[in-house]
């Protein structure tokens, strides 16, 4: 069963959006009339997925960013606002792992390159989304944390982390700004078939097989499937939820 939304005249902006589940969700948003600005690092990438999308007749613009850079986001989240007049939707989803270490051995380099990424850069962007929401009194933000942001799993200590204070950030935010006309919500995906997670079953293969022998429904999730929980988030069939950190991870959680 194929569920479609009507995001005709509102506007979407997607964190790593360039590929993995922030392309498909873009995809998704632009498929239900949104106007979407594609945000990645890789500015090539980011340009090049908005053409497709205006080549099919949507409206897209590709933008670099270092998510981590407060300068970069807040000029990111302008130049989205001055292309479309507005923004209505956002799904602040660019993320990063580092290698799996014993917390023990964990660098101070890799726990700080992580959490710049999956932490502050969500920090950064849902900040300055705020500010133009919050002028509209209007908007739905969706962060992308992960089944790391509600369990511990060994070696992970950092990412882990950076994913948990996703969910923090996301509650705390939710409170603020509800009574204001803005819904914060997180989703916390599984093991998702992404070039992300490919990269990971081919150099860290035991440890994954080991991970997906706890996935209950036996099989890696769709990025797609990601991006139908975001534009539900968004969506007035959510309009009642607020703050919450959504497993989208096949029961792994359920464990």
């Amino acid at each position: 069963m194929s569920v479609s939304y009507d995001f005709t005249g509102q506007v979407a902006l997607v964190t790593g959006g360039a590929s993995g589940m922030g392309l498909a969700t873009a995809k998704a948003f632009a498929q239900a009339g949104a106007a979407v600005a594609i945000i990645d690092r890789n500015l090539a990438a980011a340009q090049a997925e908005a053409e497709k999308l205006i080549a099919a007749e949507h409206r897209a613009i590709g933008i670099g960013c270092d998510v981590s850079n407060e300068a970069q986001a807040a000029a990111a989240v302008e130049q989205t606002v001055a292309a479309f007049g507005r923004l209505d939707m956002a799904f602040n989803n660019a993320g990063i792992q580092v290698p799996p270490t014993d917390a023990a051995d964990e660098t101070a380099e890799d726990f700080d390159l992580v959490n710049s990424v999956n932490l502050r850069g969500i920090w950064t962007f849902m900040k300055h989304e705020l500010k133009v929401m919050r002028h509209q009194g209007s908007g739905a933000i969706v962060n992308c944390s992960s089944l790391g942001g509600l369990v511990g799993l060994p070696q992970r200590a950092a990412y882990h982390a950076s994913k948990h204070g996703v969910i923090g950030l996301t509650k705390s935010a939710a409170l603020e700004y509800a009574p204001r006309g803005v819904r914060i919500n997180a989703i916390c995906p599984g093991v998702i078939n992404t070039p992300m997670v490919a990269d990971m079953l081919e150099t860290q293969k035991e440890a994954m097989d080991e991970f997906l022998k706890l996935q209950p429904i036996g099989r890696l999730g769709l990025a797609e499937e990601i991006a139908a929980s975001v534009l539900w988030l968004c969506s007035p069939g959510a309009s009642f939820v607020v703050g919450v950190a959504l497993p989208v991870d096949g029961g792994f959680t359920t464990h």
